[in-house]
């Protein structure tokens, strides 16, 4: 399968040009699965403390939106997170995929919250069930840890049972810290026996909150196969599933 990674800039003024250029990219390297960083398609909401209910309703919409443009992509998978209101009112990050085949479908919410500085995420939205369970193309199990959920192993261990051959981890991380979050990817990847795909949401220098940007593509033994960086955005790998479904018979991941 090829996937694509990448590191995105969601301000409103840098959207419609990246759109733009990931859809040229992922025509020419023939993309089957893309993954998008948290809530892709509008500026990063979380950023200040205090929660506006019109803002929130905007950056629904504008998620909606953008979606329609991915329509003159035939074939590919995406995955990412966007605002969402339930049924009973609640705000909440949530996992989705979408194909020009089979639509919008929702996954699960995000459980794991944080509250500090630029991330007030805990006050803008409420915490999802904790259901985490694989989704994706019948080819493909793809198991879901939303940013700060990669650092709960547990997760990830749990998403091997289940024979996932992947695991998308959209992020909006800080600008610090990198090494710290591939090393938490590559820590997931070999605990789940799974391919471990990342995206991040991406600042140029001077705008806040600043993040890091970087994207991986990381192997079931825990090698990088490759990184995004600010002159290499989209990143095309061919992965094989075959591989990650070999990987769950092998050490650690047999141990019970």
């Amino acid at each position: 399968m090829r996937v694509t990674v990448c590191q995105w800039d969601s301000r409103p003024e840098a959207l419609a040009a990246q759109l733009q250029a990931l859809l040229e990219h992922c025509r020419l390297a023939g993309s089957e699965l893309l993954l998008l960083p948290e809530m892709p398609f509008d500026d990063w909401l979380a950023a200040a403390p205090q929660v506006d209910a019109e803002r929130w309703a905007l950056s629904v919409r504008r998620h909606l939106d953008a979606l329609q443009r991915l329509a003159e992509l035939p074939g590919l998978t995406l995955f990412a997170t966007r605002p969402f209101v339930d049924k009973q009112g609640a705000r909440l990050n949530r996992a989705f995929h979408w194909s020009a085949e089979a639509g919008l479908v929702d996954d699960r919410d995000k459980f794991h919250l944080p509250a500090e500085e630029g991330y007030w995420e805990s006050s803008w939205y409420s915490p999802g069930k904790g259901d985490f369970a694989c989704v994706g193309p019948a080819s493909c199990r793809v198991g879901s840890l939303i940013c700060s959920e990669l650092w709960f192993l547990e997760h990830a261990r749990d998403y091997g049972r289940q024979q996932a051959h992947v695991l998308c981890m959209p992020r909006a991380t800080p600008a610090l810290g990198n090494d710290a979050w591939l090393a938490a990817g590559r820590t997931a990847a070999i605990v789940a026996g799974a391919y471990c795909l990342s995206s991040n949401q991406y600042r140029p220098e001077g705008a806040t909150p600043g993040m890091a940007g970087m994207g991986w593509v990381i192997d079931p033994d825990g090698t990088v196969l490759a990184t995004t960086s600010a002159n290499t955005p989209f990143v095309t790998l061919d992965v094989d599933l075959a591989y990650a479904e070999a990987a769950k018979h092998s050490y650690p991941r047999y141990l019970e």
